[in-house]
């Protein structure tokens, strides 16, 4: 019987290697295997919850991150403990958002990466209110970002040389707004002392130094045109300006994408450094320092650690570290390192690639988490990052990149619920309707990100209505409504 059985399974299946094992010891022996498969499954997911569990936030552990937010808002603020704050709250000289009077034409320059944008923005009011916008891209090469100042602002105003030429307004002179993405100290509207630079910039002679004094120097090297530099801005200033020329609730700007930030409309009676108790100011909070402090230390865990030690600023904006898209793929990375040392992720197999920094980027969390993407396709995912999965593996997987997004947004929410309970508050208020700005990648992109930050910010100011505006024009337009609005004030000024 088994030879015959043999030959005809061979026989109806020849591209088949098929081998035929006989059981010895029946079907209890069986039993019991299945049962030690199981414990063996029950023991390894329970080890990984643990190790995930530090990563999963309490109602109460949101609500500590709200309050020490607050509390070092506070610090910035104050003029005796200014110096010391690790969240720098500095004020940026837009004591305005736009009313909807402003009209004219105007340039913005939005300088925040490798790439940087001129643009041509017409704004009308009355019946045909609304903003029309021309801007072309440019590049900055690699020896220019990391040459010396001169050249970069020569090459920026080479770059609005030839932008007015291609407008057909060769020689015109129009008031500037300058989306500057960097860290800067400002003591007027338009005057910003570059404080340090980021995101892969070295141009010498620049720090400490202000930006807008640079870009008039290099305008009257070129000797072809003269431009009224009005106002110099940060690019989350510049996304709640463009946000509140659609609303005018918009008093808070966000971003949440490569790196984070916040600013919102502060009373002036609160902002110690500069003089005058009257109306209200935008803060620019630079809130992903927050956290260097030390004041989140109960709730970093090894993988924040691990990702912040081998980081360009060791030390420097953990928050940042926590929330933002350039360290979540990373953080993940970690995750899934540790359990498969442990042998609770891909047999134990490591792959060389899985021990390279930086491969695992946000993008491919996005997608994994995306609901509409089928087990085959996470596996797909990982095999293009050299990761051979079960479905098993890819099910796991997916729930540590749900685990590290959920924080993310939950820590996001955190610091926006204080933002929201300070306006608030300072306005003596029961109830807040307010709007926030937002812009970046990870906000805009990622499937969860948004409804967990709305969600949080609901649970933990329940006494504010916070509506989110995706911002749809980058903060260039912002610039050019900031000095939109900077030159109606003048102008009433005048009268």
């Amino acid at each position: 019987f088994a030879r015959r059985l043999h030959k005809t399974v061979r026989k109806l299946l020849p591209d088949c290697e098929i081998r035929f094992v006989r059981s010895e010891d029946g079907s209890g022996k069986g039993a019991a295997m299945v049962t030690a498969v199981a414990y063996r499954l029950a023991a390894q997911h329970k080890a990984r919850q643990k190790i995930l569990e530090p990563l999963r936030l309490s109602h109460e552990q949101l609500l500590k991150v709200k309050e020490r937010m607050r509390m070092e808002m506070e610090k910035g603020l104050g003029k005796e403990t200014h110096a010391e704050a690790t969240v720098k709250m500095l004020p940026t000289y837009v004591c305005s958002t736009p009313d909807g009077t402003e009209k004219g034409d105007f340039l913005a320059l939005d300088l925040g990466g490798t790439n940087f944008r001129v643009l041509l923005v017409r704004v009308r009011n009355g019946m045909r209110r609304g903003v029309e916008m021309h801007n072309k891209i440019y590049s900055i090469p690699m020896d220019i970002m990391q040459g010396t100042g001169e050249e970069l602002f020569d090459h920026i105003v080479h770059c609005i040389a030839d932008f007015l030429e291609y407008m057909g307004m060769k020689g015109i002179s129009l008031p500037l707004g300058f989306t500057f993405s960097f860290p800067c100290h400002q003591n007027n509207l338009d005057e910003g002392i570059l404080l340090k630079w980021t995101k892969g910039f070295k141009a010498t002679g620049c720090e400490g130094e202000d930006v807008v004094g640079l870009l008039k120097e290099a305008i009257h090297r070129r000797e072809e045109f003269d431009l009224d530099v009005v106002a110099v801005v940060n690019d989350t200033v510049g996304t709640m300006m463009t946000c509140g020329y659609e609303d005018p609730y918009c008093e808070v700007g966000l971003i949440v994408g490569t790196g984070s930030n916040a600013c919102y409309m502060e009373e002036m009676r609160n902002v110690e450094l500069v003089e005058g108790d009257e109306g209200r100011m935008c803060v620019n909070m630079e809130w992903g320092a927050f956290g260097d402090s030390g004041c989140l230390d109960d709730i970093r865990t090894e993988f924040d650690l691990a990702v912040d030690e081998l980081s360009l600023n060791p030390g420097k904006q953990r928050y940042e570290k926590m929330i933002s898209g350039m360290y979540l793929g990373e953080i993940v990375r970690n995750i899934l390192m540790d359990f498969t040392k442990r042998g609770l992720l891909f047999r134990g197999r490591i792959s060389e690639r899985l021990k390279t920094r930086g491969i695992f980027e946000t993008k491919f969390l996005s997608q994994i988490e995306s609901d509409c993407l089928a087990l085959l396709q996470v596996r797909s995912i990982l095999q293009h990052l050299g990761l051979e999965s079960t479905c098993d593996d890819s099910i796991i997987v997916k729930e540590v990149c749900t685990v590290v997004a959920r924080r993310a947004a939950q820590l996001c929410g955190a610091g926006m619920a204080a933002v929201v309970d300070k306006i608030r508050e300072n306005r003596g208020l029961d109830f807040l309707k307010v709007t926030v700005g937002v812009d970046g990648t990870l906000y805009k992109l990622h499937p969860h990100f948004s409804n967990v930050l709305h969600e949080t910010v609901k649970q933990l100011s329940p006494k504010c209505e916070v509506t989110f505006l995706q911002s749809e024009d980058g903060s260039g337009k912002g610039a050019a409504l900031i000095t939109a609005v900077a030159c109606r004030i003048r102008e009433a000024g005048q009268r």
